[in-house]
């Protein structure tokens, strides 16, 4: 049983994010892969997706623990949707960061010397790694990342919603039960193995998932604990398929003529969640000017704009995901 004590600070700092990052979800798949569990929802995705995992993907696979826990690609990358953002995290991860989070996993004898080559930083071990990331990003989430992102915002919507409702202690009651139970001023969930946690004034962040292994898990950076706890929840609720739109020229023709090219272009890029700098970066155009797009698409309800520690965070609504499935565009992944 995992066990979350809250106080009236840390309900007033408990907010709801929209992905761990991309990163993340790439090792999740990994550990999905191994384990096989819940074949209704994942089953189809396996049998697809583990005959094409090969040299290129080994050198991320082949550090999968065999009891343990794994590498924490999350505070290695941070939570960026984008995985060329991730990547970049990656590579200038500082070396005493990388030796934390690999002397924690417990290698196989075999690997312990590659492992050991990346927690000293060795800069072609990194490029190795990285283009590991990169190869199981695009074998296991990349097809069947349109699914699962539009899950991951109907999730996060709707959760948003019962925050503006009824506020944290609505979400918290409505939070994927029965898996999670809210006993003020306790939060309770299915657990491997008995949790107390005392979140002393940080708060607590939700985030939906697509390739969790487990029904609930809580992710925290021992590093740095002024940052809140992670408590992760399923967001998946049907199988998932890499089925989707054809992305034709002709439809994507049609949401440029609706929105314009520039407009379009910015819709799909909020599909990953992005800052106005990373807008403007991906558009090519200003920040003045990709604020404006921004405010357009906000102010037609197809993204949301929310502040982010020092910066603005702009993602897609579920109006603004149907739209792009509509006319067949499927956002990069």
């Amino acid at each position: 049983m995992l066990r979350i004590h809250f106080t009236a600070q840390d309900l007033a700092r408990t907010r709801v994010a929209t992905t761990i990052g991309a990163a993340a979800e790439t090792y999740y798949s990994l550990e999905l892969l191994r384990e096989g569990r819940d074949t209704a929802r994942f089953g189809a995705w396996r049998a697809a997706v583990a005959p094409r995992m090969g040299a290129e993907t080994r050198p991320l696979t082949s550090l999968l623990p065999t009891r343990g826990p794994g590498l924490d690609l999350l505070a290695l990358t941070g939570d960026v949707p984008s995985l060329d953002h991730a990547v970049d995290n990656l590579l200038h991860t500082p070396v005493s960061r990388l030796r934390r989070e690999f002397e924690g996993v417990d290698f196989s004898p075999g690997q312990r010397p590659w492992a050991g080559r990346l927690a000293e930083g060795d800069r072609d071990a990194l490029r190795e790694f990285a283009g590991a990331v990169r190869a199981c990003h695009r074998l296991a989430v990349e097809p069947y990342w349109n699914k699962g992102r539009s899950e991951l915002v109907a999730l996060a919507s709707r959760y948003a919603n019962l925050v503006l409702e009824g506020g944290v202690d609505l979400l918290l009651r409505s939070l994927c039960a029965p898996l999670v139970r809210w006993r003020p001023p306790v939060l309770e969930a299915a657990y491997p193995r008995p949790v107390e946690v005392r979140l002393q004034g940080r708060g607590l962040t939700i985030a939906p998932t697509v390739f969790s292994p487990r029904a609930v898990s809580l992710l925290w950076d021992p590093l740095d604990i002024s940052q809140p706890p992670r408590l992760t929840v399923p967001a998946l609720r049907e199988p998932l398929t890499g089925a989707g739109p054809d992305g034709s020229p002709g439809r994507n023709r049609n949401l440029e003529s609706l929105l314009g090219r520039t407009r379009a272009a910015a819709l799909r890029v909020t599909a990953d969640g992005c800052t106005t700098t990373e807008l403007a970066r991906r558009l090519d155009v200003s920040a003045a000017a990709a604020s404006q797009h921004a405010t357009v698409l906000r102010n037609a309800e197809l993204i949301t704009t929310s502040r982010r520690g020092g910066s603005v965070l702009h993602l897609i609504t579920p109006l603004g995901l149907a739209l792009l499935r509509t006319n067949g565009t499927v956002p990069e992944a």
